[in-house]
């Protein structure tokens, strides 16, 4: 008997400290699924999770984060159209200006009220999240 099991990942909610309301990083993606994206991706066999969003986020925008917090843990199997994966989501920040590199095409830093519409995965979803946390103190519930 085969078991197929979803594929873990990071995504990184990156907060630039040097900047004025602590804007986050976006990535565009230069491979499908294309649009924003938070930095991330799959977690190498015999890894940390928490390895593996440093070893991301240095990957595809050339800078080093400091994580912050664990924020949620992300599970829909729809939430990726290649495959079923699931993302542990950390809360990090960094200084500097991120270079897209790997496989970013372009990176920018966005300002919380002005993030683009096209973005991928479910990172719409977690973005509210994140701002509902960051603005009102409220976490991500748990489905049933």
């Amino acid at each position: 008997m085969t078991f197929r099991n979803p594929k873990p990942t990071v995504d990184i909610i990156i907060e630039l400290i040097d900047q004025p309301h602590r804007p986050i990083i976006l990535i565009e993606r230069k491979n499908t699924p294309y649009g924003w994206a938070l930095p991330g991706g799959f977690i190498e066999y015999g890894e940390t999770v928490e390895n593996a969003a440093r070893r991301e986020a240095k990957e595809e925008i050339t800078l080093s984060v400091e994580l912050i917090e664990q924020f949620h843990v992300y599970s829909n199997p729809e939430r990726d159209p290649r495959q079923h994966t699931l993302s542990i989501v950390f809360i990090a920040r960094a200084k500097g200006r991120p270079q897209a590199a790997d496989d970013a095409k372009n990176v920018r830093v966005f300002a919380l009220w002005e993030l683009p519409t096209d973005l991928c995965f479910d990172h719409d979803k977690i973005l509210k999240d994140y701002q509902n946390y960051r603005y009102h103190g409220l976490r991500p519930r748990l489905l049933d």
